[in-house]
């Protein structure tokens, strides 16, 4: 049985593609990264790929004219991989509804919060400014509504006097790290599905939170 195919989209540094890049390394991505698709120019995610070995490639989309051409050139350089999961690390572009159905059901995003919570930007700040006890990031498969697709797997991170969004964002990185390879590896593996609107893992529904990791104990 050959690997399922991946292609990571990305804008920026790359620290989750890095992350999914050494699960494949140890055997424990369960799929094969074969693609690396960036919208800016020198960002160090193409600098990451091209170090493992990936086929890394620039698709800037200050080029295009429209949010609706940039998408059909993205879409149509992906499927030249023929993935089986397309996985966005750190991808800033909203995607057009087209693009989004396209690859329903084989498309996951990492979001640094607790989602339904927090949709958007500035995450970190948001949770610290709103008194929240904790806060964390959830993988979701993508839908046409803006992280709004239904949740995979969260981990809880708890929020600790004295914190400031950057000390947060670390704490949340390390739980991102571990997170998206494994909702990767279980997708690869067949255990994860999208089936009518919803998140499905070893044949059940999942919560509306997804599987959850609390690390606050």
């Amino acid at each position: 049985m050959t690997e399922p195919r991946i292609v990571v989209l990305l804008s920026g540094s790359g620290t989750n593609l890095q992350a999914l890049i050494d699960a494949e390394a140890g055997g424990e991505l369960g799929g094969k990264i074969v693609g690396v698709i960036s919208n800016r120019p020198g960002v160090k995610g193409l600098q990451r790929a091209e170090a493992a070995g990936i086929d890394a490639q620039l698709l800037d989309h200050t080029g295009f004219s429209s949010r609706d051409a940039f998408d059909a050139a993205l879409q149509s350089l992906i499927d030249q991989y023929r993935p089986d999961l397309v996985v966005l690390a750190g991808f800033m572009r909203i995607l057009t509804p087209a693009f989004t159905e396209h690859y329903q059901g084989r498309m996951l995003n990492i979001h640094p919060s607790l989602l339904p919570k927090y949709q958007g930007l500035h995450t970190h700040q948001r949770a610290l400014d709103a008194g929240d006890d904790c806060h964390g990031v959830t993988v979701h498969f993508v839908t046409a509504e803006l992280d709004g697709g239904p949740a995979v797997i969260q981990a809880i991170v708890p929020i600790i006097e004295g914190d400031t969004a950057e000390s947060l964002s670390a704490r949340v990185q390390v739980q991102e790290h571990k997170i998206y390879p494994m909702a990767v590896r279980w997708f690869a593996e067949g255990r994860l599905k999208y089936h009518q609107g919803k998140a499905w893992l070893d044949e059940q529904s999942l919560s509306v939170e997804g599987f959850q990791i609390d690390t606050r104990h």
